[in-house]
């Protein structure tokens, strides 16, 4: 079993514990998410508190796809991604490092390590919320996921458990993007492909139109256009999502 280790500059000192992580991994931290990855929050030297997301081992075709470098595994995609977002002003949290274990030269685990994030707060939150206490949050959220398309970059996986957030003391919203292995850069995000990126949000009607003619707002686009498409995609998403009876809002027919 060969591993390789690609650090953050910045951290260069935690070397050595992230040698041995891989190993620790299943004993060790708190675990916050088990599917197919597993991600732990867990205690390093200094006093810093990281998120290690260990990805599953690929299976045929991909172990051979991601072996051979034809597509960049995901966690180096997540390494890599940060310095791109934060460049647009966009928040994620810091990478600190990559692993990889490779077993015959083909991928086995691999893992990405970053400083954990403090927001505190998912956009599940608002999925059952009275519009009156989510109002303000769903009119900072269009805004910033105009912005964040404005910058010519896609987040295609942008769910609700991958928008953190917090508000200041001052009411401003904060946001901060994670899961970030899956984006596109550098191409123009057009009206539909901008509202196709907005129909997995959670909560009600009223909340998601918000959100909607906030951000066709931002952008210059006709809001009334911008809502009967997010609609309609949402409506469609959601009916054939597997775990539809679940829901913890209603999907208008």
């Amino acid at each position: 079993m060969k591993t390789t280790i690609r650090i953050n500059p910045k951290y260069e000192g935690l070397r050595e514990w992230l040698k041995t992580l891989p190993e620790r991994f299943e004993s060790g931290g708190r675990e916050i998410y088990n599917l197919r990855n597993v991600i732990k929050v867990m205690d390093a030297p200094g006093g810093l508190t990281l998120n290690v997301k260990r990805y599953h081992k690929p299976r045929f075709p991909n172990s051979f796809i991601y072996s051979l470098g034809v597509r960049k595994a995901k966690g180096k995609r997540a390494f890599e991604y940060p310095e791109r977002l934060q460049a647009a002003g966009i928040d994620t949290p810091e990478p600190v490092a990559y692993i990889e274990q490779r077993n015959g030269g083909i991928l086995g685990y691999s893992f990405f390590v970053s400083i954990q994030c403090d927001y505190g707060h998912t956009m599940y939150e608002v999925a059952n919320g009275k519009t009156s206490d989510y109002a303000p949050l769903m009119e900072a959220l269009g805004q910033y996921s105009a912005r964040i398309h404005d910058a010519r970059i896609m987040h295609l996986d942008y769910t609700p458990g991958n928008i953190l957030w917090k508000q200041d003391s001052h009411g401003i919203f904060h946001f901060c993007l994670v899961d970030i292995n899956r984006m596109r850069f550098d191409k123009e995000v057009s009206m539909l492909e901008g509202c196709e990126n907005l129909k997995k949000m959670w909560g009600s009607r009223e909340l998601i139109s918000i959100m909607v003619r906030s951000y066709a707002l931002a952008r210059g686009f006709d809001a009334a256009t911008c809502e009967e498409v997010v609609m309609r995609l949402r409506r469609n998403f959601w009916r054939h999502y597997k775990n539809k009876d679940g829901l913890p809002f209603k999907i208008e027919e």
